[in-house]
Order: structure tokens, then C-alpha cells, then sequence
């Protein structure tokens, strides 16, 4: 099977992992693959001894798996043909909070469950929308929530639902993928410092 190299979409460096026309045989077509960047942070304030885990988010069915949601009216929603995220979308928004918040070099440590950190706080988020809709403005949107945990006494140190919304510019995959990716890039970067602030 003869594979693409990885390739940079427009000016976000979306990483897009293409596959072959057709397995042998005369199998399916190979679905392209998509990941999404890590915004980089503005830095604040000074270095801390504080310690972070993320939390796997959790998400709706539709949300949870490595399809890309397509919403073509207010009630219904489809899969984006021929495309996919390169893992579970819960797992890739975690990766890149633990990302972005290692960026910012602000914290003690960041980590994810089962890394055997001292965890001073809690990220808890619930992807609650990470889609296209492809009627009346037609927007990337992604709404998360998150609740920061103090890890020492269980008590919520503070919550807040982050929204962000790019306009379509394509009818491609690349780009719906694309403003997915920049409506992404631009909440975490707002979700990070404003941890950061609260902690």
C-alpha cells in the first residue's frame, strides 16, 4: 500500500495523514486522517510548583469516537465522508490541553492518568459540541466545559463553558477540518490561561 506523506493544511499546519486510493483487492478507500495543533500561549505570570492532570474528557457517542460531525440542520448530523480524526476525539483534545499547558512552562508538572504525578489540581472538561454545520452561517464551533478540581479536598475550584466559532472559507475536508482546528486552537488557548488564573 503505497501511503502519502504527512502534509501541512493551509496556514495552521494541520497535520493530514493520507491514504492510498484503494486496498488490494479492491478493497475500500483509505479514510484521510487528521490530528489537531497545539495552540501556543501567551506566558503570565511566574513559575509554580503545581501539579496538573487532565482528565480524559468525556463526550456525547457522536463525539466520542474518531468520526468528524457534519450538523446539516438543528436536529440531525452526519460523519464527514472519507475522513476521520487519528484517534478517539476525547483522547486528541486531551493530549493537546496536557500540550498546551506544558508550553505555557508555568507548572510543576502535567500529566494524564496513570503517570504516578502528585496532582495538586484537576482538569475535568465534557466536549459538549466539535462540529460543522453546514447550514444558515455555516461555522466550525466547539463548546467544552471545564471544572477545575482541587485534588487535595474534592472541592471545585472553579468552572466555566468555553465556546469558540470560525467561519467555513471551503467546501473541502481539509477545509472543514481546518476551521475545526482553528476554533480549537483558539478555546484552549483561552481555557489554558484561565486555569492558570485560577489555581
Amino acid at each position: 500500500m503505497k501511503f502519502q506523506s504527512l502534509a501541512l493544511v493551509g496556514v495552521l499546519s494541520l497535520l493530514t495523514l493520507s491514504g492510498c486510493a484503494a486496498l488490494p483487492g479492491g478493497g475500500p478507500a483509505a479514510l484521510d486522517t487528521y490530528d489537531l495543533t497545539t495552540p501556543t500561549v501567551p506566558p503570565t505570570g511566574g513559575r509554580t510548583r503545581t501539579q496538573l492532570l487532565i482528565a480524559e474528557p468525556s463526550a456525547l457517542q457522536s463525539l466520542g469516537a474518531q468520526s468528524i460531525v457534519i450538523r446539516t440542520s438543528p436536529s440531525s448530523i452526519e460523519f464527514l465522508s472519507g475522513a476521520q480524526w487519528a484517534d478517539r476525539l476525547p483522547l486528541i483534545v486531551q493530549a493537546r490541553l496536557a500540550d498546551a499547558f506544558q508550553a505555557t512552562g508555568r507548572l510543576g508538572g502535567v500529566g494524564r492518568p496513570g503517570e504516578g504525578l502528585a496532582i495538586d489540581y484537576q482538569v475535568v472538561t465534557d466536549i459538549r459540541t466539535f462540529e460543522v454545520r453546514v447550514f444558515g452561517d455555516r461555522l466550525a464551533t466547539v463548546e467544552i466545559s471545564v471544572r477545575v478540581l482541587n485534588d487535595r479536598n474534592g472541592v471545585v475550584q472553579a468552572q466555566r463553558v468555553f465556546q469558540a466559532a470560525v467561519p467555513l472559507t471551503g467546501t473541502s475536508n481539509e477545509a472543514y477540518v481546518a476551521a475545526l482546528d482553528l476554533a480549537h486552537q483558539r478555546l484552549t488557548a483561552e481555557l489554558v490561561t484561565w486555569v492558570l488564573a485560577a489555581i
